[in-house]
């Protein structure tokens, strides 16, 4: 999978919260949509923490096998 960091994701804007990510204001995983070199994934509780990128067919194929139910705690 081709991927990469952004040591301080806080100067990209458009982040939204995860539709994965509970409503109990713990844990949230935010993405961004129209990053250029693919997704950036962030921890929304450190907002100038870093962001890991992955590749846009990497982020498709996790996202299927979440629906699909094949991803287990």
């Amino acid at each position: 999978m081709n991927e990469h960091t952004i040591p301080d994701a806080s100067f990209l804007t458009g982040w939204r919260k995860s539709t994965y990510s509970g409503n109990e204001g713990g844990s949230c995983v935010e993405i961004l949509d129209s990053y250029r070199s693919g997704v950036p994934v962030r921890d929304s509780k450190v907002p100038h923490g870093p962001a890991i990128v992955f590749a846009a067919t990497g982020w498709a194929s996790f996202i299927a096998a979440l629906q699909g139910g094949e991803l287990t705690a």
